[in-house]
């Protein structure tokens, strides 16, 4: 505490808070993260949008009292910010989910991470319970789907541990496409990193955020995941000497790389620390063969 007196008494005798200004329908639920403002329009005008019990229309506005339905389940309206737009990098540790709540009561990313004045933090691509490494949080809602929206094509690099060897049929495999439950899924790019007895490692792109993506690929050839770590998403790497558990803020740098690659325009923000440099294997935008000429170490 900072030792100043804080006036609890509210607005002074005869001066009420004036009510926060309606905003548009597409720029409250962009801002929440469910989408970009074209296609929440799509989804008004397709009649998915409630307001306060009546189908929306295009051009309606609306506050935080109002009950706002997206395909008849409420959305909890977030204020705009009170600050520029945010971008934190999260070392996730093994034994966190990454919902805010988990019925289980299990660990939550979440409350490892700092308060956000007028709004609420936004995930940028999940990671399993048992998967560690980058995640990123933001307080733009839009910045968010954009990252994750599959047209953008992002990549995310893991370091992955397996049991076993495969051979370069199978890398190839791999790099081709296999059949999964829920669809063809594939490896941008696999470069190897090194082997400890019957454990190898591997640095592997998928550009899509599929539940345990990674993890099935392999098994798919019947190589278990013994350890998963996310060590970039798109621009951005998991910054050397940042512990699990540990957060810090995107550099006005990170931000513009990150902003540029969801098609955005990037916002003021202020300085931060400095930035985290983009390792392993792949770098940016460099593709591993897959085949074992192309060895490279893990770093």
């Amino acid at each position: 505490m900072s030792g100043r007196r804080v006036n609890r008494g509210g607005p002074a005798q005869g001066h009420r808070a004036a009510p926060a200004p309606a905003e548009k329908l597409q720029k409250i639920l962009a801002r929440a993260g469910f989408g970009s403002r074209r296609e929440i329009e799509r989804w008004i005008e397709a009649g998915r949008v409630q307001v306060n019990g009546r189908s929306a229309r295009l051009g309606d506005r609306a506050r935080a009292a109002d009950v706002i339905l997206l395909d008849g389940r409420p959305v909890d309206v977030v204020a705009p910010a009170a600050e520029p737009a945010r971008v934190l990098i999260y070392h996730k540790p093994t034994g966190e989910v990454t919902t805010r709540r988990d019925p289980e009561g299990r660990p939550t990313v979440f409350r490892s991470l700092p308060p956000v004045r007028g709004g609420r933090w936004i995930v940028v691509g999940r990671l399993d319970f048992n998967t560690l490494g980058l995640m990123l949080f933001t307080t733009d809602g839009e910045l968010a789907h954009r990252l994750m929206h599959p047209s953008a094509g992002l990549d995310r690099e893991y370091a992955v541990r397996i049991l076993g060897d495969p051979d370069a049929l199978v890398l190839e495999r791999l790099l081709r496409g296999v059949d999964l439950d829920d669809g063809p899924a594939r490896f941008e790019g696999v470069a190897e990193g090194g082997a400890r007895g019957t454990n190898h490692w591997y640095h592997v792109v998928v550009r899509e955020g599929r539940r345990r993506l990674v993890r099935r690929l392999w098994e798919s050839q019947g190589f278990p995941v013994s350890r998963l770590i996310r060590v970039r998403f798109g621009p951005l790497a998991l910054p050397r000497g940042l512990p699990p558990g540990r957060w810090r803020e995107s550099t006005p740098a990170e931000l513009q790389a990150l902003y540029r690659a969801a098609g955005l325009e990037t916002p003021a923000a202020r300085p931060r620390a400095t930035p985290a440099t983009p390792k392993g294997p792949f770098g940016r935008g460099r593709r591993g063969s897959g085949t074992r000429s192309d060895r490279r170490d893990r770093k």
